[in-house]
């Protein structure tokens, strides 16, 4: 049996690596520098760079990478070798504090949104020291920002950590007015559960759809998908366990916490999800886990997919984003206590994300918008477009009694009878969890389940820690102009409530009657990601982020094209690849099956034999077959209008509108083809392939 706490973070520059290997002073300079942000001599800079740098070639390092997350969505990395001449012939493994502190990638191919020429190729990448180095495949990856020669972000890492130091701040404010005069730091904390499918790579390589577009762009629906719900929690099978044991040593080595992994709902869907860890951690260690899931699949001879929809009418896969609030104290500012009603930090904490989430339910929004997951939002796995916030039936009354200035009898907690005597009662959560809510209050965090499966975590709390900041600040700039604290506190609390009361919904957000609802009650349903992202740059929204300096408007705009432009691009390749496999693929299939049929035909009737299927059958597939062409000409002829468009948000619109429009008419035909064509004559991987081949 393997060491198991042996082997977590074996692969780690991790504090305790610091403890034992940096001179004390060094070390406790650093802990500073993590603890509070404060800048870094490079006299200390130098002395940790060499103590990597020995500590990872022990490990097997021969390279050093600065390991960013550019506006791609994915990871990037540039390697250098530790080499460098002694000027005898010979070489020696060197690696400075400049090193360490700063390198210089090629910024100008990577998305900047207008924010760089294309001939302005200078950009920086600069340590971040509160998240660890770590040696991966003979490399040692030293997490950074990204930024260009003008100092304007150009990474998902860089917001994020201006958000967390927003969240910090205002957290602070609101703690020293309750007497958390220890409290020196509130971080964001976030535990993401990260769905997935796992395929067998014999198939995956059959499917052009799948790779170009990481979704299948046809598929007949197969006899049995996920009606029967008998996957969900299943018995794993052998040869996917094998992939999760060794994907969770991998994932171990490099200090991620995983914990939990199951079969999810949908055939060949799974699920991992790991223990809570600061926000920024959170989002470094996403990345790896999407990076390793991928290349351990492909050890084990599967093909993993992180598209929020790969497969029409069953489940898509998100990344249900869990947020919480800690100070170092180790005190979750979400938890509720025995008595909610009676602890008012709690109540001015859940109301100021109340406030926050109705807001700025635009920005949440949009911080999930892509073309994959418009696909996922609103099927019966996944919530839909419209925000919403559940926090369950308890705190409904409370809030209610608040705002009514009616006594609230605080209930005991309820006893579960769960039927069998031999099993112990256990008390009642304060919330059931609504699992089609958007954003559901869950004890002591709230879920945010819009993410898709493929997302940086980035992109989600940099909203969420930013409109959390600002209504903090807001409350704050209240509270502390208070000579009664208690008497404002409960005014304060009863007006944000009877303010933002329209956002709480803790029923069936599913139902058609919610849509409704939500329409009466002027919360947007902001169904598709052109229609959203128009949203980011209002007024509000732009001051929102520089008044907590987490985005210039400059910085803003870049996005806003970048994610218009991926849109856009998603939906054109998506468009080819159909084009492509109609005429290479499903007409060829269709004719060789014709011509079986017309020869049946002619054979029969020279036996005077009855033809009435052979006959029918062809005749439906002729239809079909005119049909298809004359969708497969509209299809083309939207695309190549797209040229016509200039306007980044008109092409959106346009895709959205036109071309989405045209592949979905499309697809219709090609899926009943594909049900009256024999199957040895169809020639792509059906869903029943796909889904059941491991």
């Amino acid at each position: 049996m393997k060491d198991i706490p042996g082997l977590f973070g074996s692969m780690v520059f991790n504090d305790k690596v610091m403890s034992e290997r940096l001179p004390k002073d060094t070390y406790l300079s650093l802990k500073r520098t993590i603890e509070t942000g404060k800048h870094l001599d490079l006299d200390v800079a130098n002395v940790v760079a060499n103590a990597m740098k020995n500590w990872a070639i022990e490990k097997g390092a021969t390279h050093y990478s600065h390991w960013f997350q550019p506006l791609t969505g994915v990871t990037a990395e540039k390697h250098d070798s530790f080499i460098s001449p002694s000027g005898n012939g010979d070489i020696i493994m060197e690696f400075s504090g400049k090193e360490l502190v700063r390198g210089e990638p090629d910024a100008s191919s990577f998305p900047s949104g207008g924010l760089r020429a294309t001939f302005e190729a200078r950009g920086y990448t600069a340590w971040d020291p509160t998240s660890y180095a770590f040696v991966k495949d003979g490399t040692l990856y030293i997490p950074t920002a990204f930024c260009s020669y003008s100092g304007d972000a150009l990474d998902k890492k860089t917001p994020l950590l201006r958000s967390m130091e927003a969240i910090d701040k205002q957290a602070l404010r609101i703690l020293k007015l309750f007497g958390n005069e220890g409290v020196k730091r509130v971080v964001a904390t976030v535990g993401a559960e990260q769905e997935y499918f796992l395929i067998d790579t014999g198939m995956y390589k059959k499917r052009p759809d799948l790779i170009y577009c990481g979704r299948t762009l046809f598929g007949a629906k197969p006899p049995k998908g996920q009606e029967m719900e008998d996957h969900y929690f299943g018995a794993i099978k052998p040869r996917v366990s094998a992939f999760m044991k060794e994907l969770e040593e991998e994932l171990w080595k490099l200090g991620v916490l995983a914990k939990t992994k199951h079969n999810e709902v949908a055939p060949a869907q799974h699920e991992l999800a790991p223990i809570y860890t600061t926000v920024n951690i959170a989002t470094d260690h996403n990345q790896l886990t999407m990076e390793l899931l991928k290349t351990v699949a492909n050890k084990h001879n599967f093909t993993c997919l992180l598209h929020e929809k790969p497969f029409e009418g069953i489940s898509g896969s998100g990344k249900h984003n869990n947020w919480s609030l800690c100070t170092d104290t180790g005190v979750n500012l979400f938890e509720p206590g025995d008595t909610p009603s009676r602890n008012a930090q709690f109540l001015l904490f859940l109301t100021a994300v109340i406030k926050a989430v109705d807001e700025y339910q635009d920005l949440l929004r949009i911080s999930v918008a892509s073309a994959g997951n418009d696909h996922r939002l609103g099927s019966n796995e996944a919530p839909p477009a419209i925000i919403s916030i559940f926090i369950g039936e308890e705190l409904t009354e409370i809030l209610e009694s608040i705002e009514n200035g009616t006594l609230y009898k605080d209930k005991q907690k309820r006893q579960m009878e769960i039927g069998a005597s031999v099993l112990p009662h256990f008390p009642r959560d304060n919330t059931d969890r609504n699992r089609t809510s958007p954003f559901a209050f869950t004890g002591d965090k709230f879920e945010f389940r819009m993410v898709g499966s493929n997302f940086s975590l980035a992109d989600p709390n940099v909203v969420l820690n930013t409109i959390v900041a600002e209504s903090l600040s807001e409350f704050a700039d209240m509270l502390e102009k208070s000579n009664n604290l208690k008497e404002d506190l409960n005014i304060l609390v009863k007006n944000t409530i009877k303010k933002h009361k329209r956002i709480i919904f803790n029923g069936n957000n599913y139902s058609k009657e919610w849509v409704k609802e939500a329409e009466k009650r002027g919360l947007l349903n902001l169904a598709t990601t052109p229609d959203a992202l128009p949203y980011f740059l209002s007024d509000k929204n732009v001051r929102l982020f520089k008044k907590h300096n987490v985005f210039s408007k400059t910085e803003m705009i870049s996005r806003y094209e970048i994610l218009l432009e991926n849109y856009s691009k998603t939906i054109h390749i998506e468009a080819l690849t159909m084009l492509d496999l109609v005429k290479k693929e499903v007409i060829p299939s269709v004719i060789k099956y014709q011509n079986v049929i017309s020869d049946t035909i002619i054979k029969k009737q020279s036996l005077n034999l009855c033809i009435d299927l052979e006959k029918n059958l062809i005749s439906r597939i002729s239809e079909l077959s005119g049909l298809l062409y004359i969708r497969l000409q509209s299809l083309e002829n939207s695309v190549s209008e797209l040229k016509n468009n200039i306007n980044s948000l008109e092409t959106a619109k346009f895709c959205s509108n036109s071309i989405l429009k045209s592949m979905q008419s499309l697809r219709f035909v090609v899926d009943e083809l594909e049900t009256l064509t024999g199957r040895e004559y169809w020639s792509l991987p059906t869903y029943a392939d796909l889904l059941y081949s491991v």
